[in-house]
Parts: structure tokens; C-alpha cells; sequence
């Protein structure tokens, strides 16, 4: 073989992988074409034109103030994730998504960006939550205002606040059972621990009849059974919500109700009031026979608030003595009272009859084997 011919079979030309001549470059524009020409246009870079094309579904707007990076939340619109989805998703369940972006598109997530996408959902949850309570409460005010019979109590609850001075307060507070001694407030929840400041208060309660509507600034003890019944609405509405994200639901008037009611505008329905005359809604609910007649009596000879929620707690542990002094389970068995914790003071007045009555049948079983 012509080693020259193989030569030149190997390194023949193949005239399909000639590449085409260059172009020949533009003539240079002169001085005067140049100053004339238009300045050239510069587009700036934004990640929405070149990243992801696609809608973000609102996850650019939910994560904009907590340092989430934009391809962060692109990758996260990519795996179908909107808003809405997030919001009610648990804690546990938006981990397993983040992980699930880095595994997927091996996508580094920054440590803050784990907690800010956790701080973003829960201040969207909250958003909507106000809203909602925004909502209930027009749709309620709207109710009201079309309603043409006004229920007394419901006519008391929207009388309003009054603003008076600290030492009005004080002074009211005193006719009306100042403290308690579990060291909580007085019996409207609002004495002032600033001092020298005012802030709005509930007009005080007096001691009233059963139907008896208080007049002037004062509210019944209707009334205050009333906001007992509010107060376990606003549980539901709470455990309603909680059901929904998915969350654990409160069994008992907990603080987390007294902020939703807060919220909702009930500003009247506070912790301290309600925990101070719990044991007289008990006795309402136990045996309202019972409490209509320490509220007449106490009404004919002019006793104050104080006075009368004192004498409550006698008749409630006659009610334990008579039931195995379980005054727990006389909570617990009751629907209305079951969303309530015991008071501290009943619970120790329940066990110190207990144990006098123990003691006293000591003494005469022991006595009645004495020789005469």
C-alpha cells in the first residue's frame, strides 16, 4: 500500500465542516455619526425575568421582609407551594418541605431563611386570624343594628366604658371587695399598678335580683353570669379555630381566650374578673335555687358586691361535703363548668371542712368508747 495515498486519505478535507468566512466588521462610524447616535439602552438584571418566568403566587410578596432570597422562594413556587398552603401547613410539615427542597433541586438553604420562612407563615396566620375576627364582628354589628328587640344584657354590655381617676377606682373597689387573698385583682380587674395614670375601666356591679336590669353606671349580677356564657362562645370560636390549622384545641378558658376575646373587642371580659367570681357562676350553675336567695337577701339588707361573693363559698362546699368533697369532678361533670378551673381559695375551704369533719367524728367515735 502507497503509505502517501493513506495520508492522504486520512487527513482529507472534508469541505461540510469548512466553516464560513467572517464577516466583514462595520465601518467606523465618524466623529460626527457617533455624537449623534443614541445613547444605548441597558437592561438592568431582575431575577423575575430571568429565574423562574412563572407566578410566585404570592410567596415573593409573603417572604419579602424576612430575608428570603427570591430563587429560594422560586424553587419553592416550582414544587407547588402557594400562600394559602403554607399558612396551613403545621411546623412539622413545612420542615419536611424544606428538606424536601434540598433534596430535590439540592438547594442550600441559608439558616435564616428556615426560621424567616417559619416567622413569615406565622405573621400571615396571625393576618388572617385579625381579619377573620374583623369580619365576625362587622357581621355581628350588623346583626345588632338590624335586631329591633335589644336584649337588656346585650344593651348593658354596649353601654360602654367610663374613665375615672385612680382614686375613684380605689375607693369604688373597697365597697366592692377590693382584693381577693389569692393576690389577684379587684372585682372589675382593673386597679392601676402604674399609678398616676388613668385607663378605662367596667362600670362596677352591684348586688342584684334575679330579672333585675341595674340601672345608671352599674352592672347586675345578670350581667356578670352573662359574660361567663360569652366567654365560652369565645372558647369555641378558639377550639374552631385551632381544629382547622390543625392545632391542639384548649378545653378551659385558658389566656389564649381572653386574647381572642380581647381581639374581637369584648375588652370587658378580662382574666382577673373572671377568675375572681368563678365560684359565684358555679354556684348559679350548681344550684340556682340556692343563689337567687343569697342574692335577694343580700340585696334587701344593701350589701356590697365583696360581701355577697364572700357568702358564695359556703353553699359550694355544703354542695362537695355532700358529694365525697371531690369539688374537681363537681367541676368537671358540669358542661358549663367544665371549662373552668377550680378556684384555689374553694379547693382549700373544701379540704379544711373535710378534715374538721374528720377530725370531729374522731373525737366522738372515740368518746363513745369512754367508760361512764
Amino acid at each position: 500500500m502507497d503509505p502517501d495515498a493513506f495520508t492522504a486519505s486520512l487527513f482529507k478535507w472534508d469541505p461540510r465542516t469548512v466553516l464560513p468566512p467572517a464577516p466583514a466588521p462595520p465601518p467606523r462610524p465618524s466623529l460626527l455619526e457617533y455624537a449623534m447616535a443614541p445613547p444605548p439602552v441597558t437592561t438592568a438584571f431582575h431575577p423575575a425575568r430571568t429565574a423562574a418566568p412563572r407566578e410566585l403566587g404570592g410567596l415573593e410578596e409573603l417572604f419579602q421582609a424576612y430575608g428570603i432570597r427570591y430563587y429560594t422562594a422560586a424553587k419553592i413556587a416550582e414544587l407547588g407551594f402557594t400562600v394559602s398552603t403554607l399558612v396551613d401547613m403545621k411546623d412539622e410539615e413545612l420542615d419536611d418541605m424544606m428538606n424536601s427542597l434540598s433534596q430535590i433541586f439540592r438547594w442550600d438553604l441559608l439558616v435564616g431563611e428556615r426560621y424567616g420562612i417559619k416567622a413569615a407563615v406565622r405573621a400571615e396566620r396571625r393576618r388572617v386570624e385579625d381579619d377573620d375576627i374583623k369580619r365576625r364582628n362587622n357581621n355581628s354589628n350588623n346583626l345588632l343594628s338590624t335586631d329591633t328587640t335589644t336584649n337588656a344584657l346585650d344593651a348593658l354590655s354596649q353601654e360602654g366604658l367610663s374613665e375615672e381617676p385612680v382614686v375613684q377606682r380605689e375607693k369604688e373597689a373597697e365597697g366592692s371587695g377590693g382584693r381577693n387573698d389569692e393576690g389577684e385583682e379587684n372585682d372589675e380587674g382593673n386597679i392601676n399598678r402604674g399609678g398616676g395614670c388613668e385607663r378605662q375601666r367596667e362600670h362596677p356591679f352591684i348586688v342584684t335580683e334575679p330579672g333585675e336590669v341595674a340601672r345608671g353606671k352599674k352592672n347586675g349580677l345578670d350581667y356578670l353570669f352573662h359574660l361567663y356564657e360569652q366567654c365560652r362562645e369565645f372558647l369555641m370560636q378558639v377550639q374552631a379555630i385551632a381544629k382547622d390549622r390543625g392545632e391542639k384545641c384548649p378545653t378551659k378558658v385558658t389566656n389564649q381566650v381572653f386574647r381572642y376575646a380581647k381581639k374581637a373587642g369584648a375588652s370587658y371580659i378580662n382574666k382577673p374578673k373572671m377568675r375572681h367570681y368563678v365560684h359565684c357562676y358555679a354556684l348559679h350553675c350548681l344550684d340556682e335555687e340556692v343563689s337567687n336567695e343569697l342574692r335577694r337577701a343580700f340585696k334587701e339588707r344593701g350589701e356590697n358586691v365583696g360581701a355577697w361573693r364572700q357568702a358564695c363559698y359556703k353553699p359550694l362546699v355544703a354542695i362537695a361535703a355532700r358529694q365525697g368533697w371531690d369539688i374537681d369532678a363537681i367541676f368537671n361533670a358540669h358542661p358549663r363548668l367544665s371549662i373552668w378551673y377550680v378556684p384555689t381559695k374553694l379547693r382549700q375551704l373544701c379540704h379544711a371542712e373535710r378534715n374538721s369533719v374528720s377530725a370531729s367524728s374522731s373525737v366522738s367515735a372515740g368518746s363513745a368508747h369512754l367508760p361512764f
